[in-house]
């Protein structure tokens, strides 16, 4: 049955729309209104402690529902005896009630919800990469793609963090079970469009699951920067290359930042006869810290051994170690280092011989034997080139055996160059350096191939001196800055740095030939300029089947010769019993050619010091 109109006489009659638009009608609203909104005003603590009380009611049913049957009878008792002690209490009865309304009150307040959810600019950006993931992440016939353009990036995003700035700081991707997730290159591309749609300029660490076919991406910050040189809290044939992430490694040691104290993890290097990485390899780009590790670790080194400073660059980065108690030599000419390290090579063999008897008397070995010796060569491919070019042979090749057999003999070889002559590096250090540093900014086909694996970060371009990475063995890739160990002889370092690197030095000696140390020119001359120097004879001695034997120079009245025995032999070859009186007189020394030596001459009325080899003192004299 059809619904009748209603007259017209009700719909368009004037006196009710006149009613409708007429101001006592609007007034009385407006009255309505304002009533209503004072009532809520007045009644809102009511209203507020109904509500709560009504919160408290259905959590406590909740409870009572969740309460085994067994406890309902012990619980319920309990409740009443708590109710009667409060009834015999003096004004018992009025304090709970208080008690109620106010916990009535807190329950039932407006709490403002918390927008748990990106915003829209954070919504756009985790869309706009996951449709950058859709190539990668998907093939052609899929029933069910987790990654479709236009698809639905809440299924592949289940946790993402963002910071103040709106960037992606933290975020767990799922990705299908048919990507190739070992396979190195697959993962690269990956990490390459996660790095440039979540930022550039920042460094990213990635953990993939293959297990769960999950990728965390996280936003690393910065290493800190601001420890020096210092005495860290480490045991014998430890060293310390420098700090890393905290989750890296499951050891802190404290250290001292300006006037603050606090617990740093650290990268420790072990070295020793039971390390399985005796040997460090450090390459990098040119002033990125390179020198400032290896005179982190010398300082460190000097604690409980010895040192040879091979410096292949000869800028005299080393300078603040000459002279002092347990640095053996720091050479920089060619011949200096061949007849260095050739002493070094011997001296390797005769600890292993020495050692080899005294297990096989049954005795322990030798104390000179089990004081660690430490062999710093920086730089060494540039002294190859000077070799090559005088037809001479390559330092190099007397690394060998303490590259070999060092672990035994307490030897430890550390080797530093530059990326631009990796190639002239000789085969037994690429081979026996088992620990690898990389310092400075370097793309991850450079670090996969000096440390064999890649980073799980993202390198970044530009990096403070001293950051790169560290692989020890095979252990896995970390992050490292290097502690900050400048030149205490440098006019450019800060004064804070040179107290805490002087601070570190061991107390200066004089000469191991008892020399005592050279006196100042007088009168432009000085009294050691016009000695010189047979460079045949330092040769033919430093080829010699002594030459493991401790080699150093004195200074005779006459023509100075050096000789393998630690002394100086006259000019003739024959005179072999004035030889073996010099020879007691100065005793027998422990340091190899050169690292003694220190001629002293004048120029235009100057004193300068002429450190290094014996072709060099006779250049410069």
């Amino acid at each position: 049955m059809a619904r009748r109109p209603l007259p017209r006489i009700l719909t368009d009659s004037a006196p009710l729309a006149r009613m409708a638009n007429s101001t006592s009608l609007a007034r009385s609203r407006e009255l309505a209104r304002t009533a209503a909104d004072s009532a809520s005003d007045v009644l809102h603590p009511l209203i507020t402690i109904g509500r709560g009380l009504r919160r408290l009611g259905a959590a406590g049913r909740a409870r009572w529902g969740e309460t085994p049957r067994d406890h309902r009878g012990p619980l319920a008792f309990f409740v009443g005896a708590c109710v009667l002690v409060v009834c015999l209490v003096p004004y018992g009865p009025l304090l709970a009630l208080i008690t109620v309304m106010g916990a009535g009150a807190w329950a039932g307040r407006e709490r403002t919800p918390v927008d748990t959810g990106p915003g829209e600019a954070e919504r756009e950006r985790l869309r706009a990469l996951y449709e950058a993931l859709v190539p990668y992440f998907s093939v052609d016939g899929d029933p069910s793609p987790l990654y479709a353009h236009d698809g639905d990036w809440e299924r592949v995003f289940p946790e993402y963090a963002f910071d103040e700035g709106g960037r992606i700081e933290r975020l767990q991707l799922k990705y299908p079970a048919y990507f190739t997730d070992g396979e190195d290159q697959s993962r690269v591309r990956i990490e390459q469009v996660l790095y440039a749609k979540a930022g550039r300029g920042r460094e990213y660490h990635f953990v993939w699951d293959e297990l769960a076919n999950q990728l965390t991406l996280t936003a690393l910050g910065a290493l800190p920067t601001d420890l020096v040189a210092q005495r860290f809290v480490t045991s014998p044939g430890e060293t310390v290359l420098g700090f890393t992430d905290p989750d890296a490694v499951q050891r802190t040691l404290p250290v001292t930042a300006g006037e603050e104290r606090r617990d740093a993890p650290p990268v420790v290097w072990r070295t020793g006869p039971r390390s399985t990485e005796p040997h460090l390899l450090i390459l990098g780009q040119p002033g990125t810290g390179a020198t400032t590790l290896l005179r982190s670790i010398a300082l460190q080194a000097l604690q409980h051994g010895e040192v040879l400073v091979i410096d292949g660059s000869g800028t005299g980065e080393y300078g603040c170690l000459v002279g002092r108690h347990g640095v053996l030599g720091v050479e920089s000419g060619l011949a200096g280092a061949l007849a260095t390290l050739e002493w070094a090579s011997h001296e390797t063999e005769r600890r292993l011989i020495a050692a080899n008897r005294a297990r096989q008397a049954g005795r322990s070995a030798p104390e000179d034997t089990r004081r660690p010796l430490w062999i710093i060569a920086d730089r060494p491919t540039a002294l190859a080139h000077i070799a090559v070019a005088e037809g001479r042979e390559d330092p190099q090749q007397w690394l060998e055996v303490p590259l070999r057999h060092g672990r035994a003999a307490q030897v430890t070889v550390v080797v530093a160059d530059q990326f631009e002559s990796a190639e002239l590096l000789s085969d037994p250090v690429r081979a026996h350096t088992k620990a690898r540093v990389v310092l400075g900014p370097a793309t991850a086909e450079e670090v996969r191939a000096v440390l064999g694996a890649p980073p799980h970060t993202t390198p970044v371009e530009s990096v403070p001196p001293g950051r790169g990475y560290a692989r020890l063995g095979s252990a896995p890739v970390l992050r490292l800055q290097v502690p900050a160990t400048p030149d205490p002889l440098d006019d450019a370092t800060g004064q804070a740095h040179r107290q805490a690197v002087l601070a570190l030095l061991p107390e200066r000696t004089v000469p191991a030939d008892g020399s005592g140390p050279a006196e100042p020119v007088t009168d432009g001359r000085s009294t050691d300029a016009g000695k010189p120097v047979d460079v045949r004879k330092l040769e033919e001695a430093s080829t010699s089947a002594d030459a493991g034997r401790p080699v150093s120079v004195s200074k005779p009245a006459g023509p100075a010769v050096v000789s393998p025995d630690g002394g100086t032999a006259a000019a003739d070859a024959d005179g072999a019993d004035g030889a073996a009186s010099d020879t007691e007189q100065a005793g027998s020394s422990a340091e190899p050619v050169g690292a003694a030596s220190r001629v002293r001459s004048a120029q235009r009325g100057e004193t300068r010091v002429v450190n290094g080899s014996a072709e060099a003192v006779r250049a410069e004299g």
